[in-house]
């Protein structure tokens, strides 16, 4: 391995000068001044007795411009919140919690974003040190409910800062564990006392320079890459979830080498689907077009940044997980997963593509002899689609498949996606079809291109209404368009409010069918009793409108004519579709029943 060693001893945080504060500091505010001088801009949150030491520094810092806090109504829904910001930024997304059941609320979204590799820093309160083991109020030590072994189970970092002087060696290691591959959650529980402690000076460190992102590459396994594409006469790029920040030499690469082009589940909006060597979405939810380019056994396989797991590899198919494969990542776990492949690139895969680049330019300005035409030439969308007559259909109710063309269609290409967990996310990942959004947004920052957001692996309902919100607030200005389940917005939907009362343009559009729309379609296709899925008629523009948020309810594509979307985008806050979907259509997700073995 060579390259910059960013998380490695030799490279110590800078230590800053330390100025004694005009009025006692207390330890929350040194949290605080630290989080500030990181580029952190919002924490999304609950309060509680536990952790008011926090809010009172919170509060300081955004009097004096630095920190603001965001209400959430759920912990959980902090916690996703603070995920979608990570992902709109790239920035450390930040949530916090009181002890007890705040602490608990938070978990699925922590577990979530450990899951999907977010940077994100929960931070939650404890009881008094003198107070543990005492049964104080919402104790969560290890003598009561045990909230901080709890969230060792689903975080890179988890300690309790029991010392005034533990705080910065511990938030060094939170987070470093929270940036360094694989990224993930990192969990500090502070009790109260603590947190009110009193410091005689402010930061000594810089820390900046601890987060930013290893260049490490492994020079060898470059140059067997770039070997095995010199070789190669037919190559298929599979692009994943991880590769945000390396797309561009990704397409320079597989313009060189003319590999076709596919997209896991997650990769689906680093692409352009009108891309002329674009082949579709492979695994879940995915595209007949994009299995035909493997199973033609073409003789390389490049999968970038892609996890491999059930729903990134079409459920363990022998199509990708074969010796044809070459698997580029940075993240050792992905890579754990291809024990068949070929060659392993291990590193940053920005500086992988970038270095393969310089190597096939080398004396072939024009790039090297691919030939994509012995595997199946890039498809039109209606080849891709498993019924492209509903994607165009004018019955009421709508289809769904109609409803993605016409969000496709109407929304600007600054909109950015995102598709909540079951039904939405696997309608949106066969159908939602859209312009050159990628293209569109490369004036942002690299990791921020995606037009379409999902969730894998950890896929809890509700994820998208909060992770929108966080998005929004993290964004430029440009609208956030959330697909989500009547089921996801009857668990989660109270946070629509967060986006009203903070004045953030999210539309959240609603397949609303009056069921568990997975759990139905999922038991009908397995020949399983059908239990346990049917929710109430709900009115969700009158909900909405109880809240002070305008709506209106879709329930065929002409109704689309009458709605003003300009307007819609113009006005600060949300509005809410409520789409009125035919419930009998079955989504795309056969894979995932075969992977439980319940498929008929």
């Amino acid at each position: 391995m060579s390259g910059s060693a960013a998380f490695a001893g030799a490279h110590p945080p800078r230590r800053a000068d330390r100025k004694a504060p005009a009025t006692t500091l207390e330890v929350a505010d040194l949290l605080v001044a630290y989080l500030e001088q990181i580029g952190v801009e919002y924490v999304f949150g609950v309060p509680g007795g536990a952790i008011e030491p926090f809010y009172n520094a919170l509060a300081r810092s955004a009097r004096r411009g630095g920190l603001r806090h965001v209400l959430a109504r759920h912990e959980s829904g902090a916690a996703f919140m603070a995920d979608g910001y990570a992902r709109e930024t790239g920035r450390l997304g930040v949530c916090c919690a009181t002890s007890g059941p705040g602490t608990t609320n938070l978990i699925t979204g922590v577990a979530c974003a450990t899951e999907n590799r977010v940077p994100l820093l929960a931070i939650t309160g404890q009881s008094a040190m003198p107070s543990l083991g005492k049964r104080a109020l919402q104790e969560s030590g290890s003598g009561a409910t045990d909230t901080f072994g709890m969230l060792g189970h689903c975080t890179r970092y988890n300690s309790l800062v029991s010392h005034r002087d533990q705080v910065e060696t511990k938030l060094v290691n939170a987070l470093v564990s929270a940036h360094q591959t694989p990224q993930g959650a990192a969990h500090l529980t502070f009790p109260v006392d603590i947190l009110r402690s009193p410091l005689d000076a402010g930061p000594a460190y810089d820390l900046r320079s601890l987060l930013q992102p290893p260049s490490l590459l492994d020079e060898g396994a470059v140059r067997a890459l770039c070997a095995e594409l010199r070789r190669a006469r037919r190559a298929v790029f599979l692009v994943g979830g991880g590769c945000g920040e390396a797309i561009d030499g990704i397409l320079e690469l597989a313009r060189m080498v003319r590999a076709l082009l596919i997209a896991t589940p997650d990769g689906k909006g680093y692409l352009n689907p009108r891309h002329p060597a674009y082949c579709g979405v492979f695994g879940f939810a995915g595209h007949r077009t994009a299995s035909d380019v493997l199973r033609e056994q073409p003789d390389l396989i490049v999968a970038f940044g892609a996890s491999l797991g059930e729903w990134t590899s079409g459920g363990w198919c022998g199509t990708i997980l074969n010796q044809r494969l070459v698997h580029v990542d940075a993240a050792e776990d992905h890579l754990m997963r291809s024990p068949m492949a070929r060659l392993h690139v291990r590193g940053r895969i920005r500086a992988v593509c970038d270095r393969a680049i310089a190597q096939l330019r080398d004396g072939q300005p024009d790039g090297i002899a691919g030939d994509a035409s012995g595997t199946t030439a890039p498809c039109r969308m209606e080849d891709m689609l498993l019924e492209p007559a509903k994607f165009l259909s004018d019955a009421v109710p709508i289809k769904p498949q109609r409803l993605m063309r016409e969000l496709g269609r109407r929304f600007p290409a600054t909109v950015r996606f995102v598709a909540d967990a079951g039904n939405s996310a696997a309608w949106a990942i066969h159908y939602l079809d859209v312009q050159d959004r990628r293209v569109a947004r490369r004036h942002l920052p690299a990791k921020r291109r995606s037009w379409l957001g999902v969730t894998m692996d950890f896929a809890p309902m509700g994820w998208a209404i909060g992770a929108a919100v966080g998005m929004a607030r993290g964004g430029s200005g440009s609208p956030v368009v959330c697909l989500t389940g009547d089921g996801s917005f009857l668990m989660n939907g109270q946070e629509i409010t967060v986006a009203a009362q903070e004045g953030l343009t999210v539309v959240f559009v609603i397949l609303n069918d009056s069921a568990l729309g997975m759990v139905k379609h999922g038991q009908r296709l397995a020949g399983a009793e059908p239990v346990a899925f049917r929710l109430p008629e709900v009115d969700f523009v009158r909900f909405a409108e109880a809240m002070g948020i305008p709506g209106c309810i879709i329930r065929s594509p002409a109704d689309f004519d009458g709605l003003d979307m300009e307007a819609v985008l113009r006005r600060s806050g949300p509005f809410v579709l409520d789409v009125r979907i035919d419930g009998e259509e079955v989504p795309p997700i056969g894979m995932r029943l075969k992977a439980l073995g319940t498929a008929k």
